[in-house]
Parts: structure tokens; sequence; C-alpha cells
């Protein structure tokens, strides 16, 4: 029997940078979001695991050993393989999780055939900060390096929304490395609304600096009829909110027509 599950792409619609840390991580307060498309995992029982990558953007993934979905079925000991298709729609150094949201979906297949560990949290962090987050793939409050989550009730879900990166690769380290160092000023708190329209990303200046098509998509979406737009993460992809899905369809139609060579993906907040 094969387990199907959705890697759900995160969007951070609100990502404040607080501080470097002496660990060489950063810390940070971010409002975590759940869109309900993304790269998707067929899992079935095998004597050893295996994972299989197909999709528009699987072979950015070369080396089946070194993807995080290899890495999660290695952090959580079974009796038996799992032998897992993970068909890649997600592009790879996007600021959309990808791969942990990979991971998080390994994590949630497990959990349906064998149940996870107690401590699978301490497992998710460690294969990267985003992973614990990308688990449950719910919108939700991420401190310190993005691991510490705090539930919150999200007023968003069902909100129509926009994912559009211009096709170039961004990774983290080097937007990291740009960032000013100075503190903005915290999150604010509230309903994740509020949280999203008064907030910020303070890794967005920084993204720009390397890759200036960033400021290009912004203002594309900007451009449309959406409430809210913002990058995700440390880029390139950046996202637009909607009142509605016929508002949103509209404008990616007007997005594809003025930027065929731009990759759009639409969806809703889980």
């Amino acid at each position: 029997m094969a387990h199907i599950q959705t890697a759900y792409a995160k969007i951070n619609l609100a990502l404040h940078v607080r501080a470097r840390r002496d660990d060489g991580y950063h810390e940070l307060e971010t409002l975590f979001a759940f869109v309900d498309q993304g790269d998707v995992l067929t899992a079935s029982a095998a004597e050893q695991d295996e994972v299989t990558v197909v999709g528009e953007f699987g072979t950015a993934l070369t080396d089946p050993f070194d993807n995080i979905a290899t890495k999660a079925l290695g952090k959580l000991p079974r009796a038996n393989g799992l032998r897992v298709m993970l068909e890649k729609n997600l592009p790879v150094a996007a600021g959309l999780g990808g791969g942990s949201a990979d991971a998080g979906a390994i994590f949630r297949i497990v959990r349906e055939i064998h149940g996870l560990p107690d401590d699978w949290q301490a497992r998710a962090a460690a294969l990267g900060a985003d992973v614990p987050a990308c688990v449950e793939s719910l919108t939700c409050i991420g401190r310190g390096t993005g691991t510490e989550l705090e539930t919150i009730e999200s007023n968003l879900t069902g909100t129509s929304v926009l994912l559009v990166n211009p096709r170039i690769p961004l990774a983290t380290g080097p937007v990291f490395k740009a960032w000013d160092g100075e503190d903005h000023g915290p999150m604010p708190t509230g309903t994740a609304s509020l949280i999203a329209q008064k907030g910020r990303n303070d890794l967005e200046a920084p993204a720009i600096s390397i890759c200036p098509e960033i400021s290009t998509v912004l203002e594309s979406l900007n451009g449309t009829d959406a409430f809210l737009s913002r990058m995700s993460g440390s880029g390139a992809t950046c996202f637009a909110l909607y009142r509605s899905h016929d508002v949103m369809r509209e404008a990616a139609e007007k997005l594809a027509f003025d930027h065929p060579d731009w990759w759009q993906m639409p969806g809703t907040l889980r």
C-alpha cells in the first residue's frame, strides 16, 4: 500500500533577524505558514530505504544520498525500509523550505506507518532549522533558530496565495552574511494577519543586494491587487496574498504573460 504526502511549501509571513549567535546561526522570530501545494512523496514498503527523485526540479538533486529526504529516513530507525518517490515541484534554494518540507513529509509518512520516537522534534531540528515546523506544516511562530515553536491560531487559513520565483537559486548562507547586523525590533504580537501586515522580512534587502531580480518580482506582485506581498525566507521566492481566488488567478495570468520565464505556484494557506 502506497502512502502519499504533500511536502507543503513553507513561507515566512514575517521574518525578524534579531542577532548573530556565537554558533554561527542567527536569533530569529518568524511566522511560518504553509501553502496547500508542494512536492509530492509516495512511499511503499521495501527491504531497505531508497529515494528516487523526479519532477521539474528533480535534476537539482543529483546525489540520492545527499538529499534531505534520505537523511530524514536515516534519522528514523524502523524495522522495515521505505521506497520513496519524490516529485520535486518546488524550486531548490528558493526560500520555500522545499528540502525541509520533504523531510517533514517523511516524518509524517513514518508516523502514519510506525509512529515517531518521543524525541522526534530533536531529530527533526538536527536536519535543519525549518524541519520541526514542516512536520505539522501548520501556521506557527518560530523562535531561536526557528526550531522553538509556538502555536498560533491562524485567521489567514484559506487565504489565496501566489508564489513567484525568478528561477534564480539563492543560497541561504550568503544572504545571512549580507544582513546589516542591526536589530530592527521584535516581531509584532497579535493575530496571524496582524503579524503578517505589521511584520517584515529582514533578509529582503540583503537578498536583493545579491539577486536584484527579487525587487522586480516584488514590484510586479505589488502591481496586482494583493493585500500583502513579501519575500519568503532568504529568497528568491516572493509571495502575494489575495482576498479571493479569482483575484489571485487574474494576477497569476498577468504575471505569466509579462514574465513567462518566472516560476509560479498558486495555492491556499493551510
